[in-house]
């Protein structure tokens, strides 16, 4: 009798301990489903520029090297850790300044500061092998790194590319169709318009340049079908080192100017001189009141698809009067 005690005292004993192990097991499992870090953690793999790389889950901490890139983040509603500065600024753009207020300054676009992107211990790296291509190692030792091939006028390429790096192809379609949907709209609302010449001039320190097609402003015109002056009509970036001799070949219906000013005010003196030259004042679009003077960075500097926008109200605004 006391034998068939003692064993259903072990019994019960290992019963209890059964139950627990089971309700750990449950818990921890119960634990796992609900860990945060566990969810999106499918491994894909991404085309660009220097090869492949294979990207765990979706980014949380992800540096930018690149202007437009980071307005390509923000856009899809992702606040990078670290970003290059921006060309003007102290050290964002204006319009994107509000946004940006935590974001670590890792260099500048032609010159990246290594130490500190290792420093911020990011999970994603996004760059561009026209800027970086020296770096691109060093870069992929610290984490997954994603090069676009270059800087071309046209934004939308690379910003493709950024969604599938984030894995937020989803949310990327949605605010390139947003775009798309907007030009459409305004192009509808233009008519007529869209056959006035536009001619597009830059004033930089030391240097004057007449814009053609291929250029972030440029590729924003033409998904709006302006007509450009004849010489402007071409699929490349520029006229450079432009000398007065070839003022007349600004001239069109409408014309819009943008300077680059770093502080020194060497470019807006420049401006200044070109815009009152006796040549100037005697194009057509001159003497129509049909110059007008717009932001540097929203219409050439900033490249990206916030930019891209804010262009578009200028537009409204000087075409449509809104």
């Amino acid at each position: 009798m006391k034998a068939i005690k003692t064993f259903l005292s072990l019994f019960s004993v290992m019963a209890i301990i059964l139950l627990a192990a089971c309700g750990g097991a449950e818990e921890k499992t119960t634990e796992k489903k609900n860990d945060p870090k566990t969810t999106d953690e499918k491994t894909y793999t991404v085309e660009h520029a220097m090869g492949t790389t294979k990207i765990k889950g979706t980014p949380k901490r992800v540096v930018i090297l690149t202007n437009e890139g980071t307005e390509a983040l923000l856009a899809m509603g992702v606040t990078p850790v670290g970003a290059v500065q921006s060309f003007t600024g102290n050290p964002w753009y204006d319009h994107i300044a509000d946004k940006m207020k935590d974001v670590k300054v890792v260099g500048v676009e032609s010159e990246v500061n290594v130490e500190a992107i290792a420093a911020l211990k990011p999970d994603l790296i996004i760059g561009n092998k026209m800027r970086q291509e020296k770096i691109y190692d060093q870069l992929s030792a610290i984490a997954p790194t994603v090069f676009a091939e270059t800087l071309r006028g046209d934004w939308k390429e690379n910003f493709k590319l950024y969604a599938k790096a984030l894995n937020k192809e989803e949310k990327g379609n949605e605010v390139l169709q947003t775009y798309e949907s907007r030009i459409a709209n305004i192009k509808e609302k233009l008519g007529d318009k869209k056959n006035m010449k536009v001619s597009m001039v830059r004033f930089m320190a030391g240097e004057v340049r007449i814009y053609h097609k291929d250029t972030f402003s440029g590729v924003i015109l033409n998904d709006l079908g302006f007509a450009r002056p004849e010489s402007q009509n071409v699929d490349d970036f520029a006229e450079r080192n432009v000398t007065k001799e070839r003022i007349p070949a600004m001239d069109g219906d409408i014309l819009f100017y943008f300077t680059y000013e770093t502080g020194d005010g060497k470019s807006s003196e420049l401006e200044k001189e070109w815009i009152a030259d006796p040549l100037f004042k005697n194009l057509e679009v001159a003497k129509k009141g049909e110059v007008h003077k717009v932001n540097d960075t929203i219409w050439n500097t900033a490249g990206g698809v916030l930019a891209a926008n804010l262009m578009l109200d200028d537009i409204e605004k000087i075409f449509l009067k809104k």
